[in-house]
């Protein structure tokens, strides 16, 4: 495994990680409550249950590489409705009542780079749909 190879894993980790926790805590949190907040925002409420289980399930997708390209493009829709529907008007580091847009700018950079690449050596995808038989 080359150092590439070695960053895209960490990230692909780091990634599923970090929309599990959002999807656990959705749902931990009371999900009308998000569902109320998706409301406020004019987007169906409903969606917040879809959301909340692409975060929760994807999240653990992506931990053992399954389905990564799928996944990381469902997450990239996510980033831009959570950015262009709640985060832009607080502006890039927030306004001090709401937080900004800097972490989900950084979530979607990981998504949509782990979207384009190649398949990692350590993943479940890797192991599946290797057609080289490595």
């Amino acid at each position: 495994m080359n150092r590439n190879e070695a960053g895209q894993v960490f990230l692909r980790i780091i990634l599923g990680l970090t929309f599990f926790i959002h999807g656990v805590s959705k749902f931990q949190g009371g999900i009308a409550n998000t569902a109320g907040f998706f409301d406020s925002l004019g987007i169906p409420g409903f969606m917040a249950y879809v959301v909340a289980f692409i975060e929760l399930v994807g999240g653990l997708a992506l931990i053992v590489g399954f389905g990564t390209r799928i996944v990381s493009i469902l997450f990239v829709v996510i980033m831009l409705g959570a950015i262009f529907t709640a985060k832009l008007p607080a502006g890039f580091l927030g306004n001090g009542q709401m937080a900004g847009y800097e972490l989900d700018l950084a979530l979607l950079a990981m998504s949509v780079y782990l979207a384009c690449a190649n398949r990692s050596l350590f993943s479940l995808d890797n192991k599946l749909f290797n057609k080289e038989g490595k």
